[in-house]
């Protein structure tokens, strides 16, 4: 099978857990060297020994994402050890906890704001100018469900994730002559490192989460990764501002 990303380089934030994770070793799996970042180290450090034990190029770089300078040093040291960036990956983001807006914190929403929103486009400012001394490129942003509807009593996670779709289809329209797509992908709820501790403490609200979508289950990482890599991939050559929504039929309802 022809790898869809041989001699490529992509770049992968929020890489140590969850989706991220499978992500980078599906970027892998189909030829690409993979810088992966994550402000968690010990994540970040056993992805990168996946991908190595299965042959395939990848360093880690620790960065958080709501820091310019670790976003502009995380690029830098990218190009540094491969020399160029075709694909990024923009995941990194956090859930900031659920309950009505009036009972909310300042300091959640900034926290949130932070690393959901402002990561994402610190990660684009950064990125863009590798993509268009290239000519080319491929982004593709982390959204959510909570994305393209709402979400009852998670307003600012929701509010995060609808500003990242609209930072992504501004972008995507701003560099689409430049050889640059730019696309979101949005998932419904995927077991991982954020969603399973809840479960694991209230059994109950697996199956109520399971219920809440047309297919009858929460999707799996590799479901989203399989999305992602697929967007930047050449056989996405026509798709830029997109949001794509990889939830299940949760939102078509």
């Amino acid at each position: 099978m022809t790898e869809q990303l041989a001699g490529k380089v992509a770049l992968v934030t929020g890489g140590g857990s969850g989706i991220g994770q499978a992500s980078a070793l599906a970027f892998a799996r189909q030829g690409a060297k993979v810088a992966l970042a994550d402000v968690n180290a010990e994540g970040g450090e056993k992805t990168v020994s996946m991908i190595r034990e299965a042959g395939s190029d990848c360093i880690f770089i620790y960065a958080d994402v709501s820091k310019a300078t670790d976003v502009e040093a995380m690029v830098k040291r990218t190009i540094e050890v491969y020399g160029r960036l075709d694909c990024a990956f923009n995941n990194a983001g956090i859930l900031a906890g659920s309950g009505p807006i009036h009972e909310s914190s300042e300091e959640n929403w900034d926290r949130v704001m932070a690393i959901n929103l402002k990561g994402v486009w610190l990660c684009m400012k950064y990125e863009i100018p590798q993509m268009l001394k290239q000519g080319s490129g491929a982004i593709v942003n982390t959204a959510s469900l909570a994305g393209l509807v709402g979400e009852r009593g998670n307003a600012i996670y929701t509010a995060s994730k609808h500003g990242v779709v609209g930072l992504t289809r501004s972008a995507a329209l701003q560099y689409a002559r430049n050889g640059i797509r730019i696309n979101a992908v949005c998932p419904g709820f995927i077991h991982t490192a954020m969603i399973d501790p809840i479960i694991a403490q209230r059994p109950e609200f697996e199956a109520a989460l399971d219920a809440r979508h047309p297919v009858g289950r929460m999707g799996a990482p590799e479901e989203i990764a399989e999305a992602v890599v697929w967007l930047c991939s050449d056989a996405a050559s026509f798709v830029t501002g997109h949001a794509m929504a990889v939830d299940g039929g949760y939102t078509t309802q």
